[in-house]
């Protein structure tokens, strides 16, 4: 095989070090591929020799060429017998191509553990929402809330039982939005109003009573509900076509589930509460305090706060507006706490407690939508009570009770009226 003198001038790896131009001439060198040259004769300066004995590259068939090697040298690795052309396999491609497929497969997984955990979640919620409703979940019976026209929510809150009295709505909200511009108004209705007991028959019992009555003690809560939403319209002058029950007994368990709730006390009180709801079991009082400022509240004692009535050191607590007052506080606190991440995870532990804290005439879309257009933080608050409109009486049989100044059911309505958009 011949061999072939090694010219570095031919291999453009190697560096060849200029010899730079001579002083004398005055010339500038100029570098022309791997050299040096004088530019103006260009001529090729300082060509490096190979030193005496060196043994070029040698070629071999196969057209693989190698620097020379000391004799019983390994191969050089990925270097090739001069006999045969190497075959290349394309393992590369077939491994991007498996990585992908592994991929694709993996995000599959992960959509269709998504869909199902969807779907179980949807059916989940819609068996929430019918067993909480008197209307499919999904229906809506106000527009999606796109409405400019005032929608009116009553809420009536009973402590729940088997005891007499157990579904008395001691606490009694009329809440009223104007969905286009979030505008709320919250009225409370004082429980000892006296009325007629059911309308039209010429019996008159406390207004808290209607839904007790016409329900036949929790057992049909349509009727009750529609009801106090009929005996609400005729007091207010508002139409009221919507109601939900909450039962104390539920709202306790339903805070729990979601990890207690902080509450801002307004003022200290302190005040005795019932041991039990039902006095045939204990007719024995506890005393609660409360103390000005943020408080975090499990379920038992936001319930106390909110039902809490006779008190021994703040008389303005000790009234009917102070503790719807005090209710709404409790609701729009639970509101927060649903909506924050953190109580996500307790979604299902909520969802099961409130099937057995509340009941609508609403479908779930409606009331979802109703709670989110409502701007509790400045909503406008209206308290009926003997400051206003309505004066202390006594029924026949020595019950405590309110009736309207003069007997005129007409400056209800028009106090309403008046101060609903103030």
């Amino acid at each position: 095989m011949p061999d072939y003198p090694y010219d570095p001038h031919e291999d453009l790896t190697e560096p060849v070090p200029p010899s730079g131009p001579s002083p004398a001439s005055g010339g500038q060198g100029k570098l022309i591929i791997g050299s040096f040259h004088n530019s103006a004769g260009n001529q090729t300066q300082g060509r490096r020799q190979p030193p005496p004995g060196y043994q070029g590259y040698q070629a071999y068939r196969g057209g693989v060429s190698t620097p020379p090697r000391r004799p019983g040298a390994e191969p050089y690795p990925g270097s090739y017998p001069a006999t045969a052309t190497p075959t290349l396999r394309p393992r590369r491609s077939f491994l991007r191509r498996r990585g992908c497929a592994i991929g694709c497969v993996s995000l599959l997984l992960v959509v269709l553990l998504l869909a199902g955990f969807s779907v179980y979640v949807l059916q989940r919620v819609l068996a929430f929402g019918s067993a909480i409703s008197t209307q499919a979940p999904l229906s809506t019976q106000t527009g999606f809330m796109s409405t400019s026209d005032r929608l009116n929510l009553l809420v009536l809150g009973f402590g729940g039982g088997d005891h007499p009295g157990a579904y008395l709505t001691d606490s009694m909200v009329l809440m009223s939005l104007i969905p286009s511009t979030q505008h709320t108004t919250l009225i409370s209705i004082p429980r000892d109003l006296w009325v007629q007991v059911p309308s039209g028959s010429g019996h008159y019992g406390k207004i808290n009573s209607v839904y007790e009555v016409a329900s036949n003690n929790g057992k049909d809560p349509v009727a009750g509900g529609n009801a106090a939403a009929q005996k609400v319209s005729l007091i207010t002058g508002l139409d009221v076509k919507y109601w939900m029950t909450i039962d104390f007994d539920g709202f306790r368990e339903l805070i729990n589930a979601i990890g207690g709730i902080d509450v801002y006390v307004p003022d200290s009180f302190t005040a005795l509460y019932p041991k039990n709801d039902d006095p045939n079991i204990d007719a024995s009082w506890i005393k609660v305090h409360f103390s000005k400022g943020m408080q975090h509240m499990d379920g038992e004692t936001a319930i106390r706060y909110a039902r809490a009535r006779e008190s021994l050191d703040n008389p303005a607590e000790g009234t009917d507006f102070a503790r719807s007052a005090r209710q709404m506080i409790i609701i729009k606190a639970v509101i927060s706490k649903v909506k924050q991440w953190s109580t996500w995870p307790h979604l299902f532990d909520a969802m099961d407690a409130l099937k057995q804290t509340i009941y609508t005439n609403m479908s779930l879309t409606d009331l979802g939508l109703f709670s989110l257009k409502m701007d509790l933080n400045q909503a406008h608050r209206i308290g009926l009570s003997n400051q206003n409109v309505l004066v202390d009486s006594q029924s026949a049989d020595g019950q405590y009770i309110l009736l309207p100044a003069n007997n005129n059911w007409q400056l209800i309505i028009d106090y309403i009226r008046k101060n609903l958009y103030n």
